[in-house]
């Protein structure tokens, strides 16, 4: 599937013009770096689903520092990429913590922390989701629960950090790029730790949001110092670079 055709068949599922360009703009972005399970497939697969397209994330609580959404039967695309946009253009004073209610599928997160980072703003997300990973041999507990951290500098390329717990991704699944028996808590012999990970991120959604569902939790402050150019002077290849 190329641009044209990607961008068709989503206005095709009647989102809204705007809409449509936010979620090419994810979808492309995917592709763009080399992250082809979260790029255009996904259009395939969200088209299996029963979708609203028209429904609209709400604001639920805002007190300064913190906020509550609800995804309101939107992609938790679409859920995101509003509060990304609402903490861009009322950034906290010092931090604020977000809580995203109904929100999923969440697709790439560094997608959003980037944007967040390139608009000076430390940014730090998690979103829940089916369980797929579980011990070996033992039942599916946790989610693959991606954690993603993006840290703005001052030399203007921001540094991303993304990390699934899954040696792949779900999207990589469904784009046939890998198989679900790959789907595993990353590791190896260590598979514990990415699964404890996955399981403390999800408890930490779960005790945060309210009702059922899957969720997101972001946390977004003000830096108070620029630690990237240190760290760059080093010469080593940083997260986040396609």
């Amino acid at each position: 599937m190329d641009a044209d055709e990607a961008l068709a068949r989503l206005r095709a599922r009647g989102f809204s013009e705007d809409d449509a360009q936010r979620l090419f703009a994810h979808f492309s972005d995917a592709e763009a770096r080399g992250k082809l399970g979260h790029g255009y497939s996904r259009i395939v697969w969200l088209e299996t689903l029963e979708v609203d397209p028209s429904a609209t994330p709400e604001t639920v609580e805002a007190e300064g520092a913190f906020e509550r959404w609800h995804g309101r039967g939107a992609l938790g695309y679409l859920v995101l990429d509003a509060v990304v946009r609402t903490q861009l253009a009322d950034p906290p004073e010092r931090a604020r913590l977000i809580v995203c209610e109904e929100t999923f599928p969440t697709g790439m997160l560094g997608h959003y922390v980037r944007r967040l980072a390139a608009g000076g703003l430390v940014a730090l997300l998690t979103a829940t989701s089916p369980a797929r990973l579980g011990p070996p041999g033992g039942s599916k507990v946790a989610g693959t629960n991606p954690l993603a951290i993006g840290i703005p500098s001052s030399e203007g390329e921001p540094v991303v950090v993304d990390v699934s717990m899954g040696a792949v991704t779900h999207g990589d699944v469904l784009a046939g790029l890998a198989t679900p028996e790959q789907l595993v808590p990353f590791g190896g012999e260590q598979w514990h730790k990415a699964l404890a990970l996955a399981l403390g991120l999800q408890l930490l959604v779960d005790a945060l949001r309210r009702g059922d569902g899957y969720g997101a939790v972001l946390l977004v402050a003000r830096p108070e110092s620029d630690p990237v150019p240190a760290l760059r002077a080093a010469g080593i290849r940083l997260p986040g670079r396609s």
